[in-house]
C-alpha cells in the first residue's frame, strides 16, 4: 500500500463534507442572472432639468423660431432673487459638459443618486415650466417638449426611473389633454403642479386637471414653485425667509383645496404636497376643524370635516422636514399629524439641501415606520410593486 503524505490524507470529516456537497450542490448563477428583492427605497422628488438650448432643439419649427427670437417670459427659478449660491444646487451636481446644468445629465444623476444609495425607484419632477406663463399653444408645446425628453432620454434607459407629467397648468383643458396623452403608460405616476399659480389651486378653473388626474388614477403632486413662493407683499430680504415660507404657501393651498370642495368633488383624487414640510399638518387640521365647527354653514358643499379630507386624500414628502432638537418631539408631531402612513421619502436631488437616505430620518423612528416612509407608503400611493427584479449578488 502506497503511503499518502500526511497533508493529503482525508479525514472522516472530509468524507462527510463531500457527501453533503453532493446532496446540496453550490448554486452558481449564470452571468446576468437576477433575483427578486423587496423594494426598500423610493425617492419621490428628484429633479431632472432641461437647458433652454435643449428645449429649442426639440421645438417644432413654428415655436423654435418664436423661442429663439423672443425667449420665455420668465427667467429660470434659479435666477429668482433671493437665491443661495451655486444656483441652489449641490456643488458636485454640475456636469462636466459645457452648457449643462444640474439634473440635465442622466448618467451623473444615476451614479450620484440611484447607484450610490441603491434606490429602487426615483420619481422625476422636472420643474422648468412651473413659473412660465406663455400663450396657450406655446405652453402646450413646452409641456410636450419636456415630457417627450423625459420619456426618451430618461425613462427609456432605466426602469428605476418614473416621472411626473408636466402640464400647461394655466390652461386646464390643454393640461387635461396632455394627461390623457400619457394615459396607460405606467412610467408616468403623477401630475405636476406648482404651489403658486394665477389663482388659488382650489379654484374651479383648475378642476379639469384634477378630474383628468383622478380618472387616470394619478396623484397630483403640488411642488414648491411658481409665481409666488412666499407670502405677503414684496420680496423677502433673505433666502432664509423664502425657504421657510415654502411651507406657508403649501398650507394656504391645502386650505384652498379643502374649502373649495376639490376633495369632496373628486373623492378618488390623491394630492402629494412636495417640498413644503409636513409636521405643520396637525395644527392646520385642528384650526380648520375648529373653524368649520362654527362656520360650517358657509361651506355647505363640504360633507365631512376638513381633517377627514386631509387624512384620506393628502400625502407629504419628507424633504424638507421640520426637525426639533428633541427627537421625541418629532415622533409626537408624526403621531399628532397621523403621518406615519402619509409621509413619503424624498431627497430633493440635486438641490443644496439634499437629504441622504441614510441620515435624514431620526433613529428614534420604529423599524416599521421607517420602512413605510422610505418605501412602503410610496408603493401604496403610486401602485408600485413591493418587489423588484435586481442583478443577482
Amino acid at each position: 500500500m502506497t503511503d499518502v503524505p500526511t497533508g493529503f490524507r482525508r479525514s472522516p470529516a472530509d468524507y462527510g463534507l463531500r457527501q453533503r456537497a453532493r446532496r446540496n450542490p453550490v448554486q452558481v448563477r449564470p452571468a446576468g442572472a437576477t433575483v427578486m428583492r423587496a423594494v426598500r427605497l423610493v425617492d419621490t422628488d428628484v429633479h431632472s432639468s432641461m437647458t433652454r438650448a435643449m428645449m429649442i432643439e426639440r421645438a417644432s419649427p413654428r415655436w423654435r423660431r418664436h423661442f429663439e427670437r423672443f425667449g420665455l417670459r420668465t427667467p429660470p427659478i434659479t435666477e429668482f432673487y433671493p437665491r443661495a449660491r451655486n444656483a441652489g444646487m449641490r456643488a458636485d451636481s454640475w456636469p462636466d459638459r459645457p452648457g449643462s446644468i444640474p439634473g440635465s445629465d442622466r448618467d451623473l444623476l444615476v451614479r450620484q443618486l440611484l447607484d450610490e444609495y441603491d434606490i429602487d425607484y426615483a420619481i422625476l419632477n422636472t420643474l422648468g415650466l412651473q413659473d412660465h406663463n406663455e400663450v396657450p399653444a406655446f405652453a402646450a408645446e413646452l409641456s410636450r417638449i419636456v415630457n417627450d425628453w423625459v420619456a426618451e432620454e430618461w425613462l427609456a434607459h432605466d426602469d428605476r426611473l418614473l416621472s411626473a407629467i408636466n402640464v400647461p397648468h394655466e390652461y386646464p383643458d390643454l393640461a387635461a389633454r396632455e394627461i390623457e396623452r400619457r394615459r396607460g403608460d405606467r412610467r408616468w405616476v403623477q401630475v405636476l403642479l406648482p404651489s403658486s399659480a394665477h389663482d388659488m389651486l382650489g379654484s374651479s378653473r383648475y378642476w379639469p386637471i384634477y378630474e383628468a388626474a383622478a380618472a387616470c388614477g394619478l396623484p397630483v403632486a403640488i411642488h414648491t414653485g411658481g409665481f409666488g413662493t412666499h407670502t405677503g407683499t414684496g420680496w423677502p430680504s433673505y433666502y432664509l425667509e423664502e425657504h421657510v415660507s415654502y411651507a406657508l404657501v403649501m398650507q394656504q393651498q391645502l386650505q384652498s383645496l379643502v374649502c373649495e370642495g376639490v376633495f369632496e368633488t373628486f373623492p378618488d383624487l390623491k394630492v402629494v404636497l412636495t417640498e413644503g414640510g409636513a409636521t405643520w399638518t396637525a395644527a392646520v387640521r385642528w384650526a380648520l376643524d375648529g373653524a368649520w365647527s362654527m362656520l360650517g354653514e358657509e361651506v355647505p358643499h363640504l360633507g365631512r370635516s376638513p381633517s377627514e379630507y386631509i387624512r384620506d386624500q393628502v400625502w407629504f414628502t419628507t424633504q424638507p422636514l421640520e426637525e426639533p432638537g428633541d427627537p421625541r418631539q418629532f415622533l409626537q408631531a408624526i403621531a399628532h399629524g397621523q403621518l406615519a402612513d402619509r409621509l413619503v421619502f424624498a431627497t430633493d436631488y440635486p438641490h443644496w439641501d439634499f437629504d441622504s437616505p441614510s441620515q435624514s430620518l431620526p433613529r428614534e423612528l420604529s423599524k416599521e415606520t421607517r420602512a413605510a416612509i422610505l418605501a412602503g407608503n410610496a408603493c401604496d400611493l403610486y401602485g408600485l410593486p413591493r418587489e423588484r427584479e435586481v442583478p443577482a449578488p
